[in-house]
Order: C-alpha cells, then sequence, then structure tokens
C-alpha cells in the first residue's frame, strides 16, 4: 500500500470515527425520542449513528452510495454524518452535476423528515450546514483540477524546452560536422596526394619509406574524421558512415606504431576481442591511442603498460605509465585545448561505460575504463 493511500485511509477512519462520536454524543445528550420521526430506545439511534458514519469509509469510491444510504438512515434518525456526505458527493462523485445535487437534495430531505422539521423552532440551520459542505467540496473539487491542469501545463513546457534544446544541439552538431569536414578533409586530402606524388618521385628509400608513412597516417586522420563526423551527425553515439577499415581498432598495431619512434609499450591482452562489438571497439582503440598520446606529450622517456580484459561481461581497460624521465617539450605540450580526458570519458559514456583517470603515488598516471561488450539500447540518447 502506498504512502497516500495509508493517508487516505486514514483521514476516513478518523472522519468516520468523529462523526460517530460526535453523533452519539447528541444522541446520549438529546431531549429524548419525541424528537426523531419514528421512536425507539436511545440504543437504537446510537447504534444509527454509528452506522452512518461508517458509511463514510466508503465516501472516495462510492460516494453517492454512501450519502444515499446515510439519506435512509437519517429518515428514521438523523446522523450526523449527513454534514459530511454532500462534501463527499462533490469532491469524489463523476457523472454530471445535476446528478450531485439531486443526490444531496435527497439527503437533506431525508434529514429535516427525520428531525421533525415542522416541530422544531429552527429548521434552517441544518440545510445551510450541508448546503456549505457541499459547495466546500465543489471548491476543493475545482482547486484540485486547477493544480493538476497547472502541473501537466508545466510538465509539457518543460518537455517541449527539452526537445527544443535536443534539437538546437543537433542543429549544432550538424553544422560543427559541416564545418570540420569541408576545413579539414581538403587539407588532410592535399597531405595524402602530396606524400604519394612524393613516395612515386623520390628514389631515396628512407623519403620513400616516409612518404608511405605519411600517406597511410593521413588515410587513417581521413578514416576518423569520417567517423566523428558520422557521430557529430547521427547524435547517437554510433557513426554514420561504413564501418572503420580493418586493423583499426587493432591494438597491437597501434602499440608497434608507439615502440617504432622509441617509445616502450607493453601490451598484455586476455579475452577474446571478437566477443566485442565494433562500436565498443572502436572506443577501445581510441581510449588506449589518446592515452598514449598523453603519455607521448606529459611523460617523456616513461614507460607504458595496456593492460586489456576481455569478458563476458564487459571490458576492462587500463593504461598506465611511470614517471617521466625528462622535461616534456613545450611546444608539444602547448598543442591541444587540454580536454583529451574529458572527451574520452563522454566518448566512454556514450558506449554506456565508465572512465577514471588520476596519478599514481610514485608519480606515474593511470587511465581506465569499463566498457560493456555491446552498445546497451538507447545508448547516448
Amino acid at each position: 500500500m502506498g504512502r497516500s493511500r495509508v493517508l487516505s485511509v486514514a483521514v476516513d477512519v478518523s472522519v468516520a470515527l468523529v462523526a460517530a462520536a460526535v453523533g452519539t454524543g447528541l444522541e446520549l445528550s438529546g431531549p429524548g425520542p419525541d424528537t426523531h420521526l419514528v421512536a425507539a430506545p436511545t440504543w437504537v439511534y446510537v447504534a444509527a449513528q454509528v452506522t452512518a458514519a461508517a458509511m463514510l469509509l466508503a465516501r472516495r469510491r462510492r460516494p453517492y452510495t454512501a450519502a444515499l444510504t446515510i439519506a435512509a438512515i437519517s429518515v428514521f434518525a438523523p446522523a450526523w454524518a449527513a454534514v459530511i456526505a454532500p462534501y463527499s458527493v462533490t469532491v469524489h462523485g463523476g457523472g454530471r452535476r445535476w446528478r450531485q445535487w439531486a443526490v444531496i437534495a435527497v439527503l437533506a430531505v431525508a434529514f429535516l423528515v427525520g428531525a421533525r422539521a415542522w416541530a422544531i423552532a429552527d429548521p434552517f440551520s441544518a440545510p445551510a450546514v450541508i448546503l456549505c459542505s457541499a459547495l466546500l467540496g465543489m471548491y476543493v473539487r475545482a482547486r484540485r483540477s486547477l493544480v493538476a491542469e497547472l502541473t501537466e501545463r508545466a510538465e509539457r513546457a518543460e518537455r517541449e524546452r527539452l526537445l527544443l534544446a535536443e534539437q538546437a544541439r543537433a542543429d549544432e552538431r550538424i553544422k560543427l560536422a559541416g564545418e570540420m569536414h569541408d576545413a579539414v578533409t581538403h587539407r588532410i586530402n592535399l597531405m595524402v596526394l602530396q606524400a604519394g606524388a612524393l613516395r612515386v618521385s623520390t628514389t631515396d628509400p628512407a623519403a620513400r619509406a616516409a612518404a608511405e608513412e605519411l600517406r597511410v597516417a593521413g588515410c587513417q586522420a581521413l578514416a576518423e574524421l569520417r567517423d566523428l563526423v558520422g557521430v557529430l551527425r547521427s547524435g547517437d553515439g554510433t557513426p554514420a558512415g561504413p564501418a572503420e577499415p580493418a586493423g583499426e581498432s587493432d591494438l597491437a598495431s597501434l602499440v608497434d606504431d608507439s615502440r617504432a619512434v622509441g617509445f616502450p609499450v607493453r601490451l598484455v591482452e586476455e579475452g577474446d576481442p571478437a566477443m566485442v562489438a565494433p562500436t565498443v571497439r572502436r572506443t577501445l582503440f581510441r581510449l588506449v591511442q589518446e592515452s598514449l598520446t598523453n603519455v607521448h606529450k606529459h611523460a617523456p622517456g616513461a614507460d607504458a603498460t595496456v593492460a586489456v580484459s576481455y569478458g563476458r561481461h564487459g571490458v576492462n581497460a587500463t593504461v598506465s605509465n611511470t614517471p617521466r624521465r625528462r622535461p616534456p617539450d613545450l611546444d608539444l605540450t602547448a598543442v591541444g585545448g587540454g580536454s583529451g580526458l574529458d572527451g574520452l570519458r563522454r566518448r566512454v559514456e556514450v558506449v554506456g561505460g565508465t572512465l577514471t583517470a588520476g596519478s599514481t603515488p610514485d608519480g606515474g598516471f593511470t587511465v581506465s575504463a569499463t566498457l560493456p561488450v555491446y552498445v546497451p539500447t538507447g545508448a547516448g540518447r
């Protein structure tokens, strides 16, 4: 039973107890049975008051039944519960308004008949109290309806605001993707073409090898740019273009590239990478790539370790490095906005993973991430 339900039951029980107590008190202190339409012992009138009060327990679910039953009892012994019944009818009663007022009129007439209104000095107080109870119920119902309508309007306005904000972000992503594609792709294409021309025209083997490496790096940069532009345009963390080229998510080749420039890196892989979805493998590749780039820039001469564990329930990846052995190149560290880790964290969170990064007690640095085996439905939305 919910909290609101418990509160409603407690209120109904309290109202019924108050009605029974007040009605019983009036019967015990009244002038006698000659003031009722039907003469009977006092205990009968007390039982009628308690029975009418008990009907108030059904005032929310069956307001009309409760009110008409109280009206029938009031013909025999005017029940104090008749004062509360009109409120329940106008607050909880369904149907047209005339139906509510018809039931209230029956209740008032029954109360006046039971109280022998033609034989008492003040026959107007009881109808006035019953009318006020009905009007109070109408006020409460109108107020509840107004509050519900205002709440619904506020929620609808909030939903519309979120939709407009999401549309604005989508438009901005598309604009940014277009500008990035136009400004960067052209330059990288020129670089790749010039590197290819140099590889063909030169006779120096070293220059030819360097030109080939430059051409391959440019092709990889184009693929990465296409991947990023697809993410920006789709907005759901899933590239809109074709799958990555073969070997792009191969961590071994990434580590070999670092070793080729004199950077000592150790790779430890456990499990089967084939069980991981392509999108997760791509994210893992970017994670290791960015982490190794940061070690290159900020910790020259340090040893690095890449440890990846592929499991049935997730992928755990850690990139750690020892303290740097020489000061970093200031020109190199000045390149970039210092948002690499933030970008990595957002990319990991897009696929439903988590990322932590921080310094180690010995002066090194560690980046750890936990990724799902596949991209959960709705990730990034």
